[in-house]
């Protein structure tokens, strides 16, 4: 077999252990994300039974608090599993992540209302979302990292699109279930036991997932991990906040600055936009599902699009095109929708938006694994995202619910401008496009002729 050949071979072979381990990675993902999305997509039928049932705009509100609480968690299951996965493996981090996730639906799934022991009804359903959102928090980044780390270096766009695909893909699983059970029940036993289905699912969904990620690969060296018990003499030890801060804080502000418009971006045309075109638009919540489930299941296919566009242009120029046309196109898309209430007129505004956050969506993950050496990668993505996401990204439903309720939604579509701007900042004056990142120097080179050089003398900057 000639040279040519061999390599060819070799190639194909990291190519299906790539396809393996990004499958058995994404699958956890999507259930994590589905499990998360679960709770928004049917709030509007549980929300009576844990909240103030006699304001349906107030218990709404209560119910997107709730949500936004969970969030509060996020850099803490950042900080939790980056650090878990930076020195014991991403593997054990996964497994352990989806693990307490499904504890959490199974949880939703049995809890007791209002009627039946009041108060603790909503504790119960703060502390559940809580300790997923602790979860969510965690499998962020590391599977962030492990993506980028199992893929192979000339599709490293291709292949780490995929978490976006199974997030975005979660969120839509669980608007299949609404639709499905908007069909099959009647609303009244939707409303009143109904809700608890879709919980149930995600918790049997979960512990399938479990078993797969017992066959991932491991991508952290046997070194990394033993330097994570006991490290050389004068070196800072991997998955530490001390190393963090004292030799990676500057790709952690630009992880944050990345995410900020993006992650706010994502939550206002995926998430907050069913409440959006159900109560200012006036569109009926059969309509409205139907919507999003299409506009997210053509979002979903384009992520790999995307991804395969970067591993040629790069990932810069894909981001600017993010940035950019969502400061010129949110205000005009959002005013237009909140006016409309025709449903196909509603999908195509949405399909917009969507068409702008995929140029974030599709790369993100990998452009902030890029920022980070091994030795740090999962602490240093996780947290800058759980950062900017807590702050920003899980604070959207809340916020626009609060601007609906006083009706200034123009105000919304102002914030979400503006998030966006200080986020298109970042890339045009911190992102370099096809600079050799660390990722290249420990994984194989994206770019054919990409320089040579250590990850510790690297300009962590260049992406």
């Amino acid at each position: 077999m000639s040279s040519q050949q061999t390599a060819a071979v070799s190639e194909s072979a990291q190519t299906r252990r790539a396809v393996g381990n990004i499958l058995k990675g994404s699958a956890g993902n999507l259930v994590e994300w589905y499990d998360l999305y679960v709770y928004t997509v049917f709030a509007a039928y549980f929300q009576a039974h844990f909240f103030n049932s006699k304001d349906e705009l107030q218990a709404g509100l209560e119910a997107m608090a709730v949500f936004s609480t969970s969030f509060l968690m996020r850099p803490i299951g950042a900080w939790f599993f980056g650090r878990y996965a930076d020195r014991k493996g991403r593997k054990a981090a996964l497994t352990l992540s989806v693990t307490l996730m499904s504890a959490g639906s199974f949880a939703i799934a049995v809890l007791p209302t209002q009627d039946v022991i009041g108060l603790w009804a909503m504790i119960l359903l703060v502390l559940i979302r809580v300790i997923q959102g602790f979860s969510v928090g965690g499998e962020y980044g590391t599977s962030a990292t492990y993506m980028s780390e199992a893929a192979t270096s000339k599709r490293r766009g291709f292949f780490s699109s995929f978490q976006y695909v199974t997030l975005v893909g979660g969120q839509m699983l669980a608007l299949l279930v609404l639709v499905i059970l908007q069909n099959a029940m009647p609303k009244g036993d939707l409303t009143e036991w109904g809700w608890r289905i879709p919980f149930a699912i995600g918790g049997v969904a979960a512990l399938v997932v479990l078993w797969l990620r017992r066959s991932m690969e491991e991508t952290v060296s046997a070194e990394q991990i033993q330097a994570a018990k006991a490290p050389a003499a004068g070196e800072a030890q991997p998955g530490t906040m001390k190393l963090l801060f004292t030799q990676y804080w500057k790709p952690l502000l630009i992880c944050i600055g990345i995410t900020l418009g993006g992650t706010v971006a994502f939550y206002t045309y995926t998430n907050f936009i069913l409440k959006f075109m159900n109560d200012t638009s006036g569109i009926a919540k059969t309509d409205t599902s139907v919507i999003n489930f299409w506009a997210l299941f053509i979002f979903m296919l384009l992520q790999p699009v995307y991804g395969i566009i970067s591993d040629k242009v790069g990932r810069k120029p894909l981001l600017l095109w993010f940035g950019i046309t969502g400061v010129l196109f949110t205000w005009p898309l959002l005013s237009t929708l909140a006016g409309t209430k025709d449903p196909f007129t509603a999908f195509l505004l949405m399909m917009g938006g969507l068409l702008i956050v995929g140029g974030y969506t599709s790369i993100n993950a990998l452009v902030k694994a890029e920022l980070f050496p091994a030795s740090i990668r999962a602490l240093g993505v996780g947290l800058g995202y759980a950062i900017a996401n807590s702050l920003f990204g899980g604070t959207v439903p809340l916020i626009g619910a609060a601007f609906q309720k006083a009706e200034r939604e123009d105000l919304f579509f102002t914030y979400v401008t503006v998030a966006i701007a200080i986020s298109l900042l970042v890339y045009i004056f911190a992102l370099k496009n096809k600079k050799a990142t660390h990722l290249d120097d420990e994984q194989g080179h994206a770019w054919d002729q990409a320089p040579t050089g250590s990850g510790k003398d690297k300009d962590s900057l260049g992406v």
